[in-house]
């Protein structure tokens, strides 16, 4: 029997608290790098003793999502205006999202990723030496996550 592990399909709604608070969907990935990544995360650290004793405890770790959109796409343009909103500027207020997430996969399987923001973002379009714009890169952390 064969697994299909096709990513083809996928769906994302973001809801900001401020900027985006009836959500928005995003589906325009990019083709030139990984358009939905979460990267390992630790949940347990490690320490040896004096006389070299095994110690391990538990850690608390935030879950980190990126996501590559095609730049110049709506959901580029939505991002951005998620990114500048919660960036801070001299003089200026900023939104404070509180951002949630929910991932539908094409097998039907849902994630759904609560109490988050969003950390990092390229503010700029960048040419990439074969003469296209290179997508664009947004980062997310979250508290907490469920599948279903």
């Amino acid at each position: 029997m064969s697994v299909d592990i096709s990513g083809f399909g996928l769906e994302l709604t973001l809801k900001a608290s401020n900027t985006f608070p009836s959500g928005i969907q995003i589906t325009q990935f990019a083709d030139d790098s990984d358009p939905f990544d979460a990267p390992s995360v630790q949940i347990m650290d490690k320490g040896m003793g004096l006389n070299g004793d095994l110690v391990v405890w538990s850690v608390a770790t935030p879950t980190t999502i990126t996501l590559s959109v095609i730049p110049n796409s709506d959901d580029d343009r939505n991002l951005e205006i998620l990114l500048e909103n919660n960036r801070v500027k001299k003089g200026a207020a900023f939104s404070r999202d509180e951002i949630d997430m929910t991932a539908k996969y094409p097998d039907g399987k849902i994630v759904s990723l609560m109490s988050g923001a969003i950390t990092d973002g390229i503010p700029l379009n960048s040419p990439a030496s074969a003469g296209r714009l290179k997508s664009k890169t947004y980062a997310f952390v979250f508290e907490s996550n469920a599948r279903s």
